[in-house]
């Protein structure tokens, strides 16, 4: 993206190569996006979002401390009281003459200036412009990260897992950058699976990085279980598509981070609010807010995307870009050769003066301010003329073809200073060759910067020597005297004394020879550091690592400050120049942007995009004539439909045969029938001896249901239940899943519940099972040869306490093969934030009402046998009603604990913020496990690919270990008896009890007085039955008179 669409780039210099310009230099983007919309405003007159006023500091002071001035114009007087009088007289005329001198340089700015000087929006001379994070963004920037949470005990077993999605693979900067982060986070004990949008040159090093590449088309993206990777990384806008599939339920509270490093949509933005697209606007907004964090490399693009701002920008700055294109041109370009093209001689000092780009399309009060400080030495060193020692003085500012060459040169008779002593060079131009041309690079922006500016960088990697100003963010990097010089800001004296530094006979000493070639290599590898640890404590920050994931080294253990340079040398040559690549991340033409264009602006209008970027709008705008044509036409046809329907009534109509009639009634209630009849497979399952519900929550998971006769949806969320399909709606079997907050902390088992309330009005067959759409997502689904082989074992067997299960508690291979025999609980532990065997122990006890003494946790085996996860089971429907009131009185003994006690105020069983929200469900996930091994069911896992089945953990091994006086139906069953009349009584334990509102309320009592209902109602009917007839009898049989 160049930084003026209608600026022509400079003739003069051959630009053979076919640079880049400064298309690549972020700090010198342009806040004002279209410059020619604002073409004839003034040049401070602008909106800017996010910005803190500093107002401009007076420089009086520093003009009247000048003493060089001072001693040379008065010499010291003997007498005390002349001296006072001198010192009073030298200091009023040095006043007067300095503010003479500033008027002379700045006279020519504030004429283009005098219309701004009552700016909106609060913005001033002097203003300084900065970034300022969102609401969202400030809580990432002020994080401690996982400091805390290191300092407290864990038990892990796999590494955080990351999903990286590539927009593209072409061998650029981008991928340079992203390539060293990703190579450093894997240092740190990430994991990242990569998936691709588009394919490119570097797919060999991303291979090597993430040991394979997924291809992500836009069928494939829909059949992904994103809710397994702890965080989401996206590179580019290409990937846009693929934010798609995560923007429904439940993958859209997966963290989300979107790396922005394209200029494309930003240059379009301004285009859009011109054509009046807001609904393309709206669009690009809603895909950003998406994301949990938006990041830019540097603190100038977020303001050039402020339209899109939702709050979540952050800004981690370090790019390679300007080192990458500068060493690119510098390999095609001879310094001597752009010397010549520009008219500069062997012997001519060519001091290059850049500064500020945020405002480029003019010379804003901030260069003014610059004029001032570099003034003397202007007058100092421009005036030489001689044959050995000519200095050259050139501003890299605003646009090439608005008249800055005049101002300047204007400024410089002013000064005395001969003809082609200052030149001017917009930045639309080619900046890179005027960068290299220079002998030395003077900084002189008053400004305070954020980041360390992008020209800096290049004019470094050119081995040129720098003077800048002290401003913190450079401090920080270049180190005085070694890698620049530093000088006061708004001090000329200092100035000087920096510039004389690096000179010797007219030429650049020894000095500044050393201090060029150190400042090259420091700028190759120059905010690398601070890009790599900054994603990685801005992962600490938006990540939530679950109970059973390592934590990631801390941000101290990387020492890496380099760039991955080494692992593009095999597959780039730096001979070829930036536009010759594979890819057209520099030219601006990412292709999604204009897709997008495409399909959403044709809604409005027609629009013809050439290559170049520019566009012909063929706006067809719809007149007042038009519409009033329109309203008449629509008048017209309406007074002709009702004189046909007049006409229709009028006329004499044949009833027809009865048959017919008979016909049309008959196929009006077909149709009504079919409407009702959403789904095949609801008479398929008619005489099947199982029905599989598959629980769901979300839009985004309806790609990993099945349809068929075996299975039916179970949807917890009304607003993602399929319309087309007969999926059972859970929240309406059970009102309790209304609130939000027991169906996050119940899940799977919450749908469950909906089933078993008054399970004879759904379910009617004698095996019941369950499926969560995780079970596809993972890839554990039932295969059909595997179905066909679970149904005909159950034609077989149609009575029987057996569980037949798929989902397996598999966990990380490494603790596996460690240890063969680990133990159940310690599973659980590690599932749940360490603390299953507590929270269990305590709600068991609690249930059952134990004394302290007693042993209240149940033994599970240590037999390397399998363990059912993910509810996906298969058992007998009498089974399953059991097994559901065992769990309804569990989640209700833990929920108390939960509610009542101080020591479970927080949830014990999670240990991120993710897992808070679903606090029971991990271990309701595993509960099926401890009552079918202690109520002595039979356990068959049912190898989900192949069919085949395997006894876990035999009943005849068993003795000994079981609990089963704890999970005997009848202690079960007097148990929900007796919290079914404390319900029904109305002696509820405590005001929130969870227990009556999972499911049925029966007892004896309920029973009994439900007889006394139906009993007292069939004696009014027949009371009533009987005095009737004996009216009837009495009176005679009256009909009532016709008519009235």
């Amino acid at each position: 993206m160049g930084l003026s669409r209608n600026a022509a780039p400079q003739p003069e210099i051959d630009d053979a190569g076919g640079d880049i310009g400064f298309h690549a230099i972020r700090g010198g983007f342009p806040f004002k996006r279209n410059p020619s919309h604002y073409r004839h405003r003034s040049s401070f007159d602008r909106q800017l979002p996010r910005s803190s006023n500093s107002s401009g500091r007076s420089h009086l002071h520093s003009r009247l401390t000048r003493k060089g001035l001072l001693l040379w114009l008065f010499p010291f007087s003997k007498s005390k009281s002349g001296f006072y009088a001198l010192i009073i007289a030298v200091v009023f005329l040095f006043a007067l003459a300095s503010m003479v001198m500033q008027s002379s340089i700045t006279s020519v700015f504030r004429q283009r200036a005098e219309l701004g000087r009552h700016l909106p929006g609060g913005f001033g001379f002097g203003t300084a412009l900065r970034f300022v994070p969102g609401r969202v963004s400030q809580r990432f920037l002020s994080g401690d990260g996982l400091d805390r949470v290191r300092s407290q005990p864990r038990i892990g077993v796999r590494a955080p897992r990351i999903a990286l999605i590539l927009g593209h693979m072409t061998i650029d900067p981008q991928s340079l950058m992203l390539v060293t982060v990703i190579r450093n986070l894997q240092k740190l004990g990430y994991v990242f699976k990569i998936f691709a949008v588009g394919h490119g040159k570097a797919r060999s090093i991303w291979e090597n990085i993430g040991g394979g590449i997924y291809p992500l088309s836009t069928e494939q993206q829909h059949l992904i279980d994103w809710s397994i990777f702890e965080g989401i990384i996206v590179d580019s806008l290409e990937a846009k598509e693929a934010i798609s599939s995560l923007m429904q339920e439940p993958f859209c509270s997966v963290p989300l981070i979107w790396i922005i490093q394209e200029y494309s949509l930003s240059s379009r933005l301004p285009v859009y609010e011109q054509m009046g697209w807001e609904h393309l606007v709206s669009h690009w907004r809603r895909a950003f807010s998406r994301a949990s964090v938006v990041v830019f490399p540097d603190f100038t693009s977020p303001m050039l995307y402020s339209e899109l701002d939702t709050g979540n920008f952050f800004v981690i700055p370090g790019s390679p870009v300007d080192v990458w294109a500068a060493e690119s041109y510098s390999k095609t370009h001879a310094k001597d050769r752009l010397r010549e093209l520009s008219g500069f001689g062997t012997n001519d000092m060519v001091v290059l003066v850049v500064g500020s780009s945020v405002f480029y399309d003019d010379l804003s009060w901030d260069y003014a301010v610059a004029m001032h400080s570099i003034g003397p030495l202007l007058t100092k060193y421009a005036r030489r003329n001689d044959a050995t020692e000519s200095f050259k003085f050139v501003f890299l500012c605003g646009n090439s073809t608005d008249g800055y060459d005049d101002a300047l040169q204007e400024v410089a008779s002013r000064l005395g200073l001969p003809h082609g002593s200052i030149r001017h060079y917009g930045l639309n131009g080619d900046v890179n060759s005027v960068l290299l041309m220079a002998d030395i690079i003077l900084y002189g922006s008053a400004q305070e910067v954020q980041g360390f500016p992008p020209l800096l960088i290049r004019a470094m990697t050119f081995e040129i020597p720098v003077i800048a100003p002290d401003f913190p963010v450079l401090k920080k990097y270049i180190v005085d005297g070694v890698h620049g010089i530093f000088f006061s800001k708004h001090n000329p004296e200092a100035l000087m004394n920096a510039f004389s530094l690096l000179l010797s006979n007219g030429r650049l000493s020894k000095f500044a020879q050393a201090i060029a070639s150190s400042g090259r290599q420091l700028a190759k590898n120059i905010l690398a550091l601070d890009c790599i640890t900054g994603y990685a404590r801005l992962l600490e920050n938006v990540l939530s690592f679950p109970s059973d994931a390592l934590l990631p080294g801390p941000v101290s253990q990387i020492q890496q400050g380099s760039w991955e340079w080494n692992l593009f040398q095999n597959e780039i040559d730096l001979d070829i120049h930036l536009s010759k690549k594979d890819g057209d991340f520099f030219n601006g033409k990412v292709s999604i942007v204009y897709a997008v264009e495409h399909e959403l602006a044709s809604l409005n209008y027609s629009t013809s995009i050439f290559e170049n970027g520019t566009e012909v709008p063929l706006q067809d705008e719809l007149t007042q004539f038009d519409w009033d044509i329109l309203r008449e036409i629509e008048i017209s046809e309406e007074n002709e439909m009702f004189e046909m329907e007049e006409v229709e009534e009028r006329m004499e109509k044949d009833v027809g045969a009865w048959d017919d009639i008979y016909r049309n009634a008959r196929k009006s209630e077909k149709l009504k029938f079919e409407v009702n009849e959403r789904d095949e497979g609801e008479l398929e399952r008619t005489g099947q001896p199982v029905c599989i519900y598959e629980i769901y929550n979300g839009a985004g998971v309806w790609p990993f249901l099945h349809h068929g006769s075996l299975y039916r949806g179970l949807s917890l969320s009304r607003r993602a239940q399929r319309q087309s399909s007969d999926d059972v709606d859970a929240v309406g079997r059970l009102p309790l899943l209304n609130d939000t907050y027991y169906r996050d902390i119940l899940c799977e088992m919450g749908g469950m519940f909906a089933i078993a309330n008054r399970v004879d009005n759904i379910h009617r067959r004698p095996w019941i099972g369950f499926q969560s759409w995780r079970a596809a997502g993972r890839k554990v689904a039932l295969s059909e040869e595997a179905e066909k082989v679970l149904e005909e074992t159950m034609q077989g067997n149609l009575r029987g306490d057996v569980i037949y299960f798929w989902g397996r508690l598999d966990m990380d291979q490494s603790v596996i093969l460690n240890n063969n025999a680990i133990s159940y609980w310690y599973m659980c532990d590690i599932l749940n934030g360490g603390n299953c065997r507590t929270v269990f122990q305590d709600g068991f006890r609690q249930m059952y009402a134990l004394p302290p003494h007693v042993e209240a946790l149940p033994p599970m085996p240590e037999d390397g046998g399998y363990w059912s996860a993910l509810h996906s089971w298969v058992m007998p429907t009498p089974s399953f009603l059991e097994f559901i009131m065992f769990s309804r009185m569990f989640v209700d003994s833990i929920d108390s604990l939960h509610r009542d006690s101080s020591k479970y105020s927080l949830c014990l069983l999670s240990s991120s913020e993710t897992e808070k929200k679903h606090c029971y469900c991990r271990v309701l996930e595993l509960l099926i496990n401890v009552w079918a091994y202690h109520s002595a069911r039979k356990m068959v896992y049912i190898n989900p690919n192949t069919g085949s089945m395997a006894e876990q953990h035999p009943v005849e091994q068993r003795k000994g270990f079981m609990w089963a006086k704890y999970f005997n139906f009848s202690l079960l069953k007097s148990m929900d008896e007796d919290l079914a009349e404390a319900a029904d009584d109305g002696d509820h334990p405590r005001e929130m009890w969870l227990w009556p509102m999972t499911g049925e309320v029966h007892w004896q009592g309920i029973y009994e007085r439900e007889r006394e209902e139906r009993y007292r109602l069939k004696m009014d009917k027949k009371r009533k039955t009987k005095e009737k007839l004996y009216e009837r009898m009495k009176y005679g049989y009256k009909q009532k008179s016709l008519g009235r």
